[in-house]
């Protein structure tokens, strides 16, 4: 007996997800949950600049269909991000390309090469060739994401058959927001480990993760999206051995909450 705008204030207050479910349960939920009212708020309040950077023009004709295309993934910023929201949660997540990350020595051939991968999301990754020093850093300001969210930070890669020297000795994986840092050690190599990240200088050892995308990943630490903007750092880094590695396929860094 309610009224439907009345309805889809009510719906909006919820999740993406339940709003989805309220509209298999009558005609007139679901024109409700189907309301451009209830599916702006479940859009981050910069959804205008996200669809004016898309790489591709996005097309759709309710709030609804953009939730829908903005969960799926989209190519932002001139192809070096990608956007895409939880479709459960509606919160933000981000995946920086290897373009975008501060990766030593990448511009000279001899030690690293971009490549085109079919399975890639961005047009170039990033080939260790060899090297003795292995640095790769990234960062990322917290007003991009969704406040109020834990989040976790995610080096995506690989590692080729003919890889060398990785997981001779342990990299140092290391996050740092403000004067908060958490650092963990993790061998590069092909396997289900022990995932447990330290705070405040305690290490603990890492390990590689297969994803459902084909890649793999290492997570690099987790840290706190509150309604302060600040800065968060984050690297994996080899440079305490002398010897020379190579092998290793950098795609980025994904942001998404952890649950």
């Amino acid at each position: 007996m309610l009224p439907e705008d009345c309805l889809s204030i009510i719906l909006s207050c919820t999740s993406p997800e339940d709003a989805l479910r309220a509209s298999l349960v009558s005609s007139c939920f679901r024109s409700a949950s189907d309301s451009d009212l209830v599916w702006e708020r479940f859009l981050p309040s910069d959804y205008a600049e996200i669809v004016s950077n898309s790489v591709t023009p996005l097309m759709f004709c309710s709030k609804k269909e953009l939730f829908q295309c903005l969960s799926d993934s989209v190519l932002i910023d001139g192809g070096n991000k990608v956007f895409k929201l939880e479709k459960s949660s509606g919160k933000k997540c981000y995946i920086l390309s290897a373009k975008e990350l501060s990766i030593t020595w990448s511009s000279n051939p001899l030690y690293w090469s971009w490549i085109s991968m079919a399975e890639s999301r961005f047009c170039r990754v990033a080939v260790l060739r060899t090297t003795d020093w292995l640095e790769i850093g990234g960062k990322i300001r917290t007003k991009m994401l969704t406040p109020n969210t834990t989040y976790g930070a995610y080096l995506i890669m690989k590692i080729s058959e003919r890889a060398y020297g990785l997981d001779l000795m342990a990299s140092e994986i290391t996050l740092e927001v403000g004067n908060q840092v958490c650092s963990s050690n993790v061998f590069l190599k092909h396997g289900e480990g022990s995932k447990e990240m330290g705070n405040l200088g305690h290490k603990k050892e890492g390990s590689v993760r297969e994803r459902e995308d084909g890649w793999m990943e290492v997570e690099l630490g987790e840290f706190y999206s509150g309604e302060k903007d600040e800065q968060v750092k984050m690297s994996l880094m080899e440079v305490k051995g002398c010897h020379l590695k190579g092998g290793l396929l950098i795609e980025g860094i994904e942001f998404r909450p952890k649950h």
